[in-house]
């Protein structure tokens, strides 16, 4: 992973998203200390099935962005505190007392299942720097799908001390990230253009209408059911719009809603 991080923080390129697959990243916002980067893409399954792809990374995070050069080394347990972790093989020769590595990519601080998931932490050479790193994962039905199409949206707001300049940082993590939801995209299948023909003649689905697994689909690895709706309970999910421009502010949005800041004023004459 340094080596390639080093060539892309260097601006000598890096792998681009793939053309074919409908997923992009870009980098929203940029300041001397932070810089703000929106990753999204649409895919062919249902919010439970994309959430299971997701939190499997050994399957699609591409290998070159690891340490030890095999994503199948990678581990993520979508649960509170849980780690996006990745295990370090011991070395060939090494004593044989020699204990195996590790590596703490993100940890997660929320997990709401088939909804939504925030991890915080530094990626790549972000992981020496003084920064802080938060990503946030949202899995919403596509309108007209039926529940069969999700479109997967995450954030990653980094802001802090760092020795890299941000207009030459922001723009690496944005390729990689962008390769990943290639990656990811590819592996569960993207939203056909058959599918987004229909979003305009097909009525809203019912939240109930969710669940389900895609037609031929491996019953053991994807019936997974989604719970019930809860109507008195607030929810994580943000409304983005069909503007991508205010999808960013739509997770925002939704999440100051769940955690509501108290006005705690000083009373008069104080």
């Amino acid at each position: 992973m340094g080596k390639l991080w080093y060539i892309l923080t260097a601006g000598l390129g890096g792998l681009a998203v793939v053309a074919s697959v409908p997923a992009r990243a870009e980098v929203t916002a940029r300041t001397d200390s932070g810089f703000v980067i929106r990753v999204t893409g649409e895919v062919a399954a249902s919010p439970a099935e994309a959430w299971k792809a997701f939190t499997t990374p050994s399957l699609w995070w591409n290998p070159q962005h690891t340490f030890s050069g095999e994503a199948a080394n990678l581990s993520l347990d979508a649960s509170a505190n849980g780690c996006f972790c990745e295990k370090l093989p011991v070395p060939k020769g090494a004593p044989a007392t020699q204990k195996p590595g590790s590596v703490m990519h993100m940890r997660v601080i929320y997990a709401e299942p088939y909804r939504a998931l925030r991890l915080v932490g530094g990626l790549g050479p972000l992981q020496s720097e003084a920064v802080n790193g938060t990503m946030t994962v949202t899995f919403k039905p596509v309108e007209g799908s039926g529940g069969k199409s999700t479109r997967i949206l995450w954030e990653y707001v980094v802001g802090g001390f760092m020795r890299y300049k941000t207009d030459t940082i922001s723009g690496a993590v944005d390729k990689v990230l962008g390769e990943q939801i290639s990656g990811l995209t590819k592996l569960i299948g993207p939203a056909s253009p058959v599918d987004k023909k229909l979003l305009s003649t097909e009525p809203l689905a019912p939240e109930a209408s969710v669940a389900g697994t895609r037609p031929g689909a491996n019953d053991s690895a994807t019936d997974v059911a989604l719970p019930p709706p809860q109507e008195d309970a607030p929810t994580y999910t943000p409304d983005p719009t069909k503007d991508d421009a205010a999808a960013g502010e739509s997770v925002k949005s939704a999440l100051d809603q769940l955690f509501k800041k108290k006005d705690d004023r000083l009373p008069p004459g104080r």
